[in-house]
């Protein structure tokens, strides 16, 4: 079946329409549209996402299966468990939301993505990642060491469902200390998955794991709904990780 070509007023086809494994795209819906803030919205609440390269016409995608991360079945191994008590406790680590979301989303778009050469994150997509951020839709998780950022992550809040993005990281561990944060506070907030798009090693390693599409959406059309959590003002409940420390506030520009 040929691929659906979007003009900025059509609706996205059926995500079963999506090429197969058999294809060289599986997961591929359509090409084309726009990335303005209610197409994106849309595609985020039916479980699609945009993904292309420079030269490329915007190209939305599907995935099946879906990888996702179980908040209850995060790995926190022992070592970054220790790492993120013991940075805490000395004051040199502070996980900030939202501080800094340009500095966040840039720092992602020099971290090439899993299986692709270069960045996935253009200029365009960022721009309308940033107006999702000015929307209060788009968000980052920062991970602060000695007062300089040095690894976090961004993605979407849409209901009780957190789309993760991309994430990096200029320090050990800072990415994944940002990652503790976001588990975290969807603990406290009864957000059960974060959506972390495609599969891979690293991912599953911190309790990552493929669904079908169809399980995928059912979550969706469950909780993209429901009213959004509070972001700003926000203390990171570290208790929900079994970090018996007191709760380290995180800073916000809101």
């Amino acid at each position: 079946m040929p691929l659906t070509w979007l003009q900025p007023q059509d609706p996205f086809p059926p995500t079963a329409l999506a090429l197969d494994e058999a294809t060289d795209a599986p997961g591929l819906l359509a090409v084309g549209a726009d990335l303005s803030a209610d197409r994106l919205v849309q595609a985020y609440r039916r479980g699609i996402f945009p993904w292309y390269a420079q030269g490329q016409p915007i190209l939305w995608w599907t995935p099946h299966p879906r990888m996702v991360l179980p908040v209850a079945e995060f790995k926190l191994s022992r070592s970054l468990k220790r790492a993120v008590r013991q940075g805490l406790a000395s004051g040199r680590l502070e996980v900030r939301l939202d501080l800094h979301f340009d500095r966040v989303i840039q720092a992602c778009a020099q971290t090439p993505r899993h299986g692709q050469a270069g960045t996935w994150i253009l200029p365009e997509m960022v721009r309308a990642y940033q107006r999702l951020h000015g929307l209060g839709v788009a968000h980052s998780v920062e991970t602060w060491q000695d007062g300089q950022l040095v690894g976090g992550l961004y993605g979407l809040m849409i209901g009780r469902m957190f789309f993760g993005e991309s994430m990096f990281a200029h320090a050990t561990d800072a990415s994944k200390m940002a990652l503790c944060a976001l588990v975290a506070l969807c603990r406290e907030d009864q957000i059960e998955l974060i959506d972390c798009q495609q599969e891979t090693a690293h991912l599953a390693s911190l309790g990552a794991r493929p669904i079908r599409r169809a399980q995928f959406e059912a979550h969706l059309a469950r909780t993209v709904d429901l009213p959004t959590p509070r972001w700003s003002d926000r203390t990171v409940p570290w208790h929900q990780l079994g970090l018996n420390t007191a709760q380290a506030p995180v800073e916000n520009d809101a």
